[in-house]
């Protein structure tokens, strides 16, 4: 019976096809296997299930794997590269089992056999035929699978680092990169550098979900140190993306400023990490570049950072850390207070001759004169450098 219906195979395949078109609507719905690829898959998985029921010799040295699924693993690598779901895969190869039955039912009635233990027989076997076929197609779908994903990890990887390494400026790559990340390609677009702590990209699926209800779009790289976040803010505030992410966020982390669009967003990856070395050893949160450039520019002169420090500071350092600091912190609310004795006793909390014996005691230590024009700038940033640049570091 086999036989006789592998005679009539090209009619078998033919009447397959249109079932599937009729049965099984993803295959013109998703239209992504062409009309001669499902004919012969049909044509060439018919025939090796009509030869498993017919218990065709296999031939020496080979498996029943290698013999008569090798049709069954085609499909599945093809279908999975094709994007087509397996369970309409599947489905296809359970309407194709209910043809060869009704076919080998058919052959087995022309020839005279209507026992039902018989029919039986016919019906388990194939049955048990297609449930084998079927598997070995899930199978090389899965591996297909697994490899795909590989594929477009790897390549998604690689569109990254572009990214952050200035290949954006090339029209072909932001336009790949753009539709492969989902985002547009023009701004306006920030980026935040999260420390990676717990190495896990659940961190940045939630901060995905959690910006897209402020209405901003996101692509998320995890990276072996650091989480990197490209934020499309579209008609959003920086200020509003930010009070976002200090919400979230539970890591040392930075933000740059606003670049115009993915052609930029190396320059803006450089300020995200720039404003992250900004944050004090051991503190969590997110530095915005925007709130502290004198930081920033400190962190990418160091050598000027140490002179300033050298000129205003460093006789500080050679009296008790308990001194130091409070006369440290004294000057810090000087600064502040732009020089105001009044404004400085309240921000500090104690009384104005208190403030006067400090910075009294800071000019017999350094020698400098606290009334220079010159010291609103530049003590400011000494004393911005000596908490970047703390002195046993130095």
């Amino acid at each position: 019976m086999a036989g006789s219906v592998l005679l009539h195979l090209p009619a078998v395949t033919d009447a397959l096809v249109e079932t599937i078109y009729e049965q099984n609507p993803a295959y013109r719905e998703v239209d992504s296997v062409p009309p001669d690829d499902l004919w012969q898959s049909c044509h060439d998985n018919v025939a090796r299930v009509v030869q498993m029921i017919a218990g065709a010799d296999r031939r020496p040295g080979r498996s029943a794997t290698d013999e008569y699924f090798d049709a069954a693993h085609e499909t599945g690598r093809r279908r999975a590269e094709q994007r087509m779901p397996l369970d309409d895969v599947l489905r296809s190869f359970r309407l194709g089992g209910r043809l060869v039955w009704e076919a080998l039912i058919d052959e087995a009635r022309a020839q005279g056999v209507v026992d039902s233990d018989a029919l039986l027989e016919i019906a388990s076997k194939v049955w048990e035929v297609v449930d084998n076929t079927s598997s070995q197609v899930a199978i090389a779908y899965h591996n297909a699978e697994r490899q795909l994903v590989r594929a477009d990890e790897r390549r998604r990887s690689t569109l990254w680092e572009g990214l952050l390494h200035g290949r954006a400026k090339d029209r072909v790559f932001v336009q790949e990169a753009a539709t492969v990340l989902d985002i547009p390609v023009n701004g306006p677009y920030a980026v935040v550098a999260i420390d990676n702590l717990i190495d896990d990209d659940c961190t940045a699926a939630s901060l995905k979900r959690r910006l897209a209800g402020v209405r901003v779009a996101s692509a998320w790289q995890v990276r072996t140190h650091t989480v990197v976040g490209l934020l499309a803010l579209g008609a959003q505030s920086l200020d509003a993306v930010l009070r976002s992410l200090r919400d979230a966020v539970h890591a040392p982390a930075g933000l740059s400023s606003v670049v115009a669009g993915l052609a930029d967003v190396d320059a803006a990856y450089h300020q995200a990490t720039l404003a992250r070395r900004t944050l004090p050893a051991g503190q969590v949160g997110v530095a915005s570049l925007t709130e502290r450039l004198p930081e920033a520019l400190l962190l990418s002169a160091p050598e000027l950072a140490e002179q300033l420090v050298r000129t205003w500071l460093v006789p500080l350092m050679k009296v008790p850390a308990a001194e130091r600091e409070l006369l440290l912190d004294t000057l810090e609310r000087w600064v502040t207070a732009g020089g105001s004795v009044r404004r400085t006793a309240e921000l500090a909390h104690c009384h104005r001759n208190t403030v006067i014996n400090r910075l009294h005691r800071i000019h017999q230590i350094t020698g400098r004169n606290l009334t220079d024009a010159a010291f609103q700038v530049e003590l400011g940033l000494a004393l911005r450098a000596i908490r970047l640049f703390p002195p046993q570091s130095r």
